[in-house]
């Protein structure tokens, strides 16, 4: 969706519109800035500040700095700034969490539209003593009320480090602290210690690897595979045979390979893996994004319908996933990626299948990640919540407005921000994001 075919957000950003909002207490859907080669990482200026014992804030200041961005560690109350970023790693008692609200409370309404909030933290798992678990787990609370309340397109996220890890978190400061994450709010990332291999060019941070994208003739698996390819991957598009000139489009506008496949058949996993194997030595990159709705109240649903998404949704990407670790189809560090969606987390009426399929996908990363973890590779999930796609336009008004404005962001996203996220988590510097589900839905107020 373009901005102007979302009539609120253009009324709400004139001036009239502003006053009217404003007194009505109506949501404002600011504009988000999303990522254009070439672009500056920040809108403006990152402040920086840290908690005693803090091992994170060195790291992120020697990365803004080679990015080019301005950084500075005393608030200026002038300033509005593109980040604010706090080290709350060493946080190991309740009573040093002050040391966060000292950190925002001055500067919170500083933020540049479109700007970034980024808490950065030890896993609670992970924690020396109980007391610093309970404490760095409270940093949730905190970094999702920051991103309801800050506005003005600006996000905030609460990024996970692993003792030890440090050097992994490059690939994922990056992506939240960029436009690449406009539509990612709220979210909570994890980085553990698997081995993640920094690109030659950051522009260009899948140059060498083969990406196979299920379901991506047209939407969100289109819009994926075209992301892929402009970050440097060769593209494997998969769809169905009755997709196949849509499909055809797709792989030729990227300069990717069309394969046509139904996912359900039973020959389709070893098909599939001999043809990633002898074409192309293996994927680096799994995209499992193939999907479809028959939506119904459970009273009213057929037994058909709910084997058909059961059998799309998840029952193939498990088959799938089975087939190309065995057979050679992915390479031994390569990179799975899920797409669940919220109503997989917070249910749906009248999704009672397709919901179940959704979850199970977050199950099957769950799952899955200890074994991946042994090959060297990753497997995550993401979940979007409102996207803008054709299914959507067709939705009654009420219906889409209601999906729309339901998020902190108050507006739908759109394909690019599911790929965005999808490319992120498929790099080969992302090997210590793992069993992660990461929410696209700007901060859907359904949902945990």
């Amino acid at each position: 969706m373009s901005p102007e075919t979302d009539t609120y957000q253009r009324l709400t950003n004139s001036q009239p519109g502003k006053l009217l909002a404003g007194r009505l207490g109506l949501p404002k859907s600011t504009p988000l800035r999303r990522y254009e080669p070439g672009q500056e990482l920040l809108t403006g200026p990152a402040l920086i500040g840290a908690a005693p014992g803090g091992r994170l804030d060195g790291v992120v200041a020697l990365l803004l700095r080679e990015c080019g961005a301005e950084v500075a560690t005393s608030a200026d109350e002038d300033t509005r700034y593109g980040a604010l970023i706090f080290d709350a790693s060493g946080v190991e008692d309740s009573t040093q969490l002050r040391a966060v609200y000292d950190f925002l409370h001055p500067v919170i309404r500083h933020v540049h539209a479109n700007g970034r909030v980024l808490v950065l933290g030890t896993p609670p798992e992970a924690a020396a003593t109980p007391r610093a678990a309970t404490a760095q787990r409270a940093l949730e609370g905190f970094v999702r009320s920051i991103g309801k309340e800050i506005g003005g397109g600006a996000t905030a996220q609460l990024l996970y480090v692993a003792p030890g890890a440090e050097t992994a978190a490059e690939s994922s400061l990056r992506f939240l602290l960029s436009s690449r994450s406009a539509y990612v709010d709220g979210q909570v990332v994890r980085v553990g210690h698997g081995p993640a291999t920094a690109p030659v060019d950051w522009a260009q941070p899948l140059a060498g690897q083969v990406a196979l994208v299920t379901g991506a003739a047209r939407g969100i698996g289109a819009s994926i595979a075209e992301v892929l390819a402009r970050d440097g991957a060769e593209v494997v598009c998969l769809d169905v045979g009755a997709m196949g000139e849509e499909l055809s489009r797709t792989a030729n506008r990227i300069g990717g390979s069309a394969l046509q496949l139904d996912i359900t058949t039973p020959d389709a996993p070893a098909t599939l893996a001999t043809h990633l194997r002898e074409r192309h030595g293996g994927a680096g990159i799994v995209v499992h994004n193939a999907g479809i709705t028959r939506d119904k109240t459970l009273g009213r649903m057929t037994g058909d319908a709910w084997d058909a998404v059961l059998g799309v949704n998840l029952s193939a990407q498990e088959r799938l996933t089975d087939a190309l670790l065995a057979d050679g189809g992915l390479v031994a560090d390569g990179r799975i990626v899920s797409v669940s969606s919220m109503n997989g987390i917070a249910g749906q009426r009248g999704q009672t299948n397709y919901a179940t399929s959704k979850a199970g996908i977050i199950g099957m990363v769950q799952a899955l990640a200890p074994v991946l973890a042994e090959r060297g590779g990753t497997i995550n999930a993401v979940a979007p919540g409102f996207i803008e796609t054709q299914m959507t336009a067709s939705m009654p008004i009420g219906t889409r407005e209601a999906g729309r404005r339901m998020n902190s962001l108050a507006q739908g996203g759109r394909p690019v921000d599911v790929a965005e996220t999808v490319a992120w988590l498929g790099s080969p510097a992302s090997g210590g994001v793992n069993g992660n589900v990461v929410r696209v839905c700007g901060q859907s107020l359904l949902g945990a």
